[in-house]
């Protein structure tokens, strides 16, 4: 990717304070993008923009509660105002909740991640696209999950928010694509993460049952699934409508 492949180009990132949204950020800001950090956690965007400044790129940091709508719609507005328009969007921020069974799911498990993983995004397509709308042309990537492809034992809550989230994107791709707006989501695989070493802390026989799953035999980077988001967000994917990219290492190629 150039590094002024997205010159005098808006980006949000949410979830941009650590992990992939982290990684996403710093890449779309090396190719020349303004970048709205926004994430839950202010002092983690913070972080991520100070790494950016340090390395020449424009950000801000902006605190979001991504399941509040008029959180949301203050977010896009506050990229308007501050860098005059909105060309990409990456909807990352997402929670993995609880892991258990089924029949052991709470209610409260269910509707928190329902909340920020389906809901977020939702909010964030309708904002953000009704602002590209405007202007008849930009790009955004949903972050789904291998997960919004084949389900997961014990996390029933988090398979279906991101199955929904392919649903959402797919739906939404093919009603902009005709004025100009390109929707698709990336889907990732066992990546090392905040998120990830977590459950591996909970549960420390995960990486070794995930590694017999995995046909490349290692975990991802969040480098590498920011690469597949920036290459979407970029001109080079101009003809890649409702994609579901799976980015994972061959987990659901078999």
């Amino acid at each position: 990717m150039s590094n002024s492949e997205f010159k005098g180009k808006v980006a949000i990132v949410t979830g941009g304070g650590s992990g992939i949204g982290r990684a996403a950020a710093i890449k779309l800001g090396a190719a020349g993008a303004k970048v709205v950090v926004a994430d839950l956690n202010a002092a983690n965007s913070e972080q991520t923009c100070s790494m950016m400044a340090k390395a020449g790129a424009e950000a801000v940091p902006y605190r979001l509660e991504v399941s509040r709508a008029a959180e949301v719609e203050a977010m896009v507005a506050f990229a308007v105002k501050t860098f005059g328009g909105l060309d990409c969007a990456v909807n990352n921020a997402g929670i993995q909740g609880e892991i258990v069974p089924t029949v052991e799911c709470s209610e409260e498990n269910w509707d928190r991640i329902i909340a920020v993983n389906l809901k977020g995004v939702f909010l964030c397509l309708q904002y953000e696209l009704r602002e590209m709308l405007r202007h008849g042309k930009g790009a955004i990537v949903n972050t789904g999950s291998n997960f919004a492809l084949v389900g997961s034992q014990h996390m029933p809550a988090y398979s279906a928010s991101k199955h929904g989230v392919a649903g959402l994107t797919k739906t939404a791709a093919i009603e902009v694509a005709p004025r100009g707006i390109r929707v698709n989501a990336v889907c990732p695989g066992p990546t090392l993460t905040a998120l990830s070493e977590a459950a591996i802390k909970d549960d420390p026989s995960i990486p070794e049952a995930i590694l017999g799953r995995l046909p490349i035999a290692r975990w991802g980077s969040a480098e590498e699934i920011a690469e597949a988001i920036v290459w979407l967000c970029s001109d080079a994917a101009r003809f890649v409508i409702g994609a579901i990219l799976p980015v994972d290492g061959g987990y659901v190629a078999q």
